[in-house]
């Protein structure tokens, strides 16, 4: 690859030979490079200039950069192609469904509409930088809601910091940027995320979650909020759950369907927010007893709405055998709360309950993990970490007994001196004087030594 190096004139832009300008006399000078990077194309080749440099070795150094760049494979073009255009006409287009579930996409374009092109979507895509990252997620921690009343999560900005960086991963992997100004980029830490979770995170107790259920016994929903309670499934989940899919005899259910927002509206469909949220959950003989009940009320529903009936095979359809809106279903757990006099927690919050009281109860964390279809048994306990310090003198007491000391009631033995100053025989020596026994044996460590 060819190139040359020249001194312009900063005024009126034409080479200069000289000291001063030939077109207007000026003295102020710059020096610039010109070179081919490649064909178009139509086979013609591509010219690049760049000027302004102050010395003739500082252009030399940035064309024998751009040289190598090319040769690697790792040239871009200068662009001012701006960081909206680039998300809404070329990256957005490209993710979109089916490379990615629907859901996904339409989450990822409204907060790119909703929190970031508004704020620096002016800015042109090569010149961001980590310090406009940086001010949008103190900016959207600030103010960030789209109501104006307040700011959002870390956990949200986390989010659209993930976004942004795949985003920009994209871009520079299409050759439209060197490097992806995101990963150095600072987001809400971690530990502000979890603090921000367990501050938004509510559950019941036992006693509180009998309430509930016992309350709603007559709703006509009772068996959709015992299912979604007894098995921790997430409300995408329960509303998608088909008859095929449950083994009443074996007691197990596999969660294979989901209730997602689609392009027209919620549909139902074989995916999964993850891999391992596609699983099989055990139940107990209450919830068996309740579903075998509830399933004879379906039938006869069924029967009753004849042709009218939809037939999707849901457990907890619609009056016409529909699938619910989520929604709808959160609006009717609502109602149900405040009719039963319980503390108010969310929906989702029914399902932390469930992992909540395992864990308390010294389910294995593993366990708890399968049932909630987490990508792994650390998110489990990172989630719930807070709900677990209680169970410590459990385990204390529980390692007490599996490693059996003497009493530290017992009298216990140490060495003695005799009046030469030998060791004797070891003489029982009473230890309730306030001395533990762990310093006890150090104490006559010591003495031995």
């Amino acid at each position: 690859m060819k190139g040359s190096v020249y001194k312009r004139c900063s005024s009126c832009g034409r080479n200069v030979s000289g000291r001063l300008c030939g077109t207007c006399g000026t003295s102020n000078t710059n020096w610039a490079f010109r070179t081919y990077i490649g064909k178009d194309a139509d086979g013609r080749w591509i010219e690049e200039r760049r000027g302004g440099f102050a010395t003739k070795r500082e252009a030399e150094r940035a064309l024998t950069e751009i040289a190598a760049s090319v040769v690697q494979g790792a040239y871009v073009r200068t662009s001012t192609r701006t960081l909206a255009e680039y998300l809404r006409a070329e990256w957005l287009p490209a993710t979109a469904p089916p490379r990615v579930r629907y859901e996904t996409w339409d989450d990822r374009r409204r907060n790119l509409e909703n929190h970031v092109i508004g704020r620096i979507g002016g800015v042109t895509l090569q010149q961001l930088t980590a310090a406009h990252l940086n001010r949008l997620y103190g900016e959207l921690l600030a103010d960030g809601r789209v109501s104006g009343a307040g700011g959002l999560s870390p956990t949200s900005v986390r989010r659209i910091h993930a976004m942004l960086r795949k985003a920009l991963n994209d871009a520079v992997r299409w050759g439209l940027l060197e490097r992806n100004v995101a990963l150095t980029a600072d987001p809400p830490s971690m530990r502000a995320v979890r603090a921000a979770r367990r501050r938004t995170m509510h559950t019941w107790t036992d006693a509180e979650l009998r309430t509930f259920l016992a309350g709603t016994e007559h709703h006509p929903l009772h068996s959709l909020w015992v299912a979604t309670a007894f098995t921790g499934l997430r409300r995408s989940e329960v509303l998608g759950l088909r008859w095929p899919d449950i083994d009443l005899h074996g007691a197990v259910l596999a969660v294979r369907t989901t209730v997602v927002p689609g392009p027209d509206g919620y549909q139902l469909i074989e995916d999964h927010k993850s891999a391992d949220s596609a699983r099989t959950i055990h139940l107990d003989a209450h919830t068996v007893a309740v579903l075998r009940r509830h399933r004879r009320a379906i039938n006869a529903a069924r029967a009753a709405a004849g042709v009218a009936w939809h037939d999707h095979q849901l457990v907890f359809p619609t009056d016409h055998g529909n699938w619910w809106n989520p929604p709808a279903i959160t609006v009717a757990f609502q109602r149900a709360v405040k009719a039963t006099g319980v503390p108010a927690i969310r929906l989702h919050d029914v399902r932390h309950t469930h992992a909540t009281l395992l864990l308390r109860s010294g389910v294995n964390p593993k366990v708890v993990s399968e049932r909630l279809g987490h990508s792994s048994v650390a998110f489990t306990l990172d989630t719930y970490a807070h709900v677990m310090p209680g169970m410590q003198p459990e385990a204390a007491e529980l390692f007490r007994r599996l490693t059996p000391t003497a009493d530290p009631m017992t009298p216990t033995m140490r060495p003695s001196t005799t009046d030469s100053g030998t060791l004797s025989d070891a003489a029982p020596v009473d230890t309730h004087d306030g001395v533990c026994p762990a310093e006890s044996r150090r104490l006559r460590a010591s003495r031995l030594w």
